[in-house]
């Protein structure tokens, strides 16, 4: 006679404990048999005498509570500030203790991944290790133009993005046109605002940068005919224009990390009247993008990280 297999755990529970509970064969003899042991035996035999074949069923021994475990009122301000400014683990981590609440990180990171508000990776990132080289404000900052989405009065704006590699810093302006003149206005702007000398500038090959792949001056020898308005105000005010390879906007990695910052939490969810509203909404924004804490600093606003190294003495002068 051909026996089938139990294709549940409940059903393998049900073949040894219905002989037992009909009392046609004892428990202990039973248990000699029985591979899951006498113990086991006795708690199926009690929960199917009190609940039938449903008690039987197995049911998850992960405990309902703790006496460690992270108050509710804690969770919901978590999940509510993840929400809202979308912020990783860590970075809500440092929000908290500023707040006076200590959670670690990975308790953070629980509750977020339990939330389903974790972001699901299709491959397994490949981890590589960089030496950081040591920079300090001003040493390099990166430009780049990024399209605003959609139309404002049937019209279409250009954002123009400076961010300090150092410090996180960064300025942010509008414009009508992508044109060499408001390249060059923008950059004027950028050291008027930015606290230490600029010492060197990083772009993409755009013609609102260079004239190095223009029709004009694209040859084998890559000889430029004309010098770039742009490269001509570097010049004036001793400052290194570096362009990144053609292609790789991954060489302006800080500045791109930015414009999808402002993509995902700006751009996003706004919508503007006219083009005074999205200046005005673009400057407040900006305003709290240098307050925000980044994992690059180390917990550190870029306003924070500027002011302490703008008070910190120098490494040649004794105490």
């Amino acid at each position: 006679m051909a026996i089938s297999m139990a294709k549940t755990v409940q059903e393998e529970r049900l073949r040894w404990v219905l002989p037992i509970a009909e009392k046609r064969i004892k428990l202990v003899d039973s248990a000699k048999v029985c591979p899951h042991g006498a113990r086991s035996l006795e708690r199926w035999v009690a929960a199917y005498k009190r609940d039938g074949a449903e008690g039987l069923i197995p049911k998850s021994t992960t405990p309902h509570t703790h006496p460690e475990e992270t108050p509710i009122h804690i969770k919901e301000k978590i999940i509510a500030l993840r929400k809202e400014k979308k912020l990783c683990a860590l970075k809500l981590h440092w929000l908290l203790e500023r707040t006076g609440t200590s959670v670690p990180v990975r308790t953070v990171g629980k509750i977020l991944k339990q939330e389903g508000l974790v972001r699901k990776y299709r491959t397994k990132k490949i981890t590589y290790k960089y030496i950081r080289a040591e920079r300090q404000p001003g040493d390099l900052v990166e430009i780049d133009v990024k399209y605003v989405p959609g139309r404002i009065a049937n019209k279409r704006y250009f954002q123009y993005t400076a961010i300090d590699c150092a410090s996180r810093w960064r300025h942010l302006a509008v414009y009508d046109e992508q044109s060499n003149g408001n390249s060059i206005r923008f950059l004027r702007e950028v050291l008027d605002r930015f606290p230490h000398p600029i010492k060197a500038i990083k772009t993409d090959n755009g013609s609102v940068f260079t004239n190095r792949y223009i029709g004009t001056t694209n040859r084998s020898d890559c000889t430029v005919k004309t010098v770039h308005a742009l490269d001509l105000f570097c010049a004036e005010h001793d400052i290194v224009h570096y362009l990144i390879d053609p292609g790789k906007p991954a060489q302006n990695g800080t500045v791109e990390r930015s414009h999808r910052s402002d993509q995902e939490t700006f751009y996003d969810d706004a919508k503007f009247v006219s083009f005074a509203d999205l200046r005005k909404r673009l400057r407040v924004w900006n305003t709290e993008y240098n307050d925000l804490l980044h994992c690059g600093l180390q917990g550190k606003s870029p306003n924070e990280f500027i002011n302490e190294f703008r008070h910190a003495k120098p490494p040649n002068v004794l105490a």
